[in-house]
């Protein structure tokens, strides 16, 4: 999966999580993207299964998009911590680095901060 879908999805659980229900508007205000870049997005994301969209509008995270968000949002809040404690950089700029950083790094990469991080408590 790319970056974006990454991104999309991590979204959606982040929204889903704050306001329980999720619609393309949000992610597009959310991203500050625009509508049809979003519903194009949505139609991916559907097409490959990560996604339900109800005639509502509402959107729903299948299982492997459940999945997939959730070992995304994950490496973001991982290395998030790392970053402020590690860099000790204040918290919004170690958010902004760690979503760059979470979609390019291996995965043995991201393990072996997670055994360092469990390590330090």
């Amino acid at each position: 999966m790319h970056e974006s879908g990454e991104n999309y999805l991590e979204t959606i659980l982040m929204i889903k999580g704050r306001k329980g229900t999720v619609r393309s508007i949000d992610i597009a205000r959310e991203l500050n993207f625009s509508k049809p870049s979003v519903s194009r997005a949505m139609g991916i994301l559907r097409e490959n299964g990560y996604i339900i969209m109800e005639p509502s509008g509402e959107i729903h995270l299948t299982e492997k998009g459940r999945e997939q968000a959730e070992k995304i949002y994950g490496r973001h809040q991982l290395l998030t911590a790392f970053l402020k404690e590690i860099a000790g950089v204040p918290e919004n700029m170690a958010e902004e680095n760690a979503c760059r950083m979470e979609h390019i790094l291996d995965q043995e990469v991201v393990d072996g901060i997670s055994r360092y991080m469990e390590r330090k408590g």
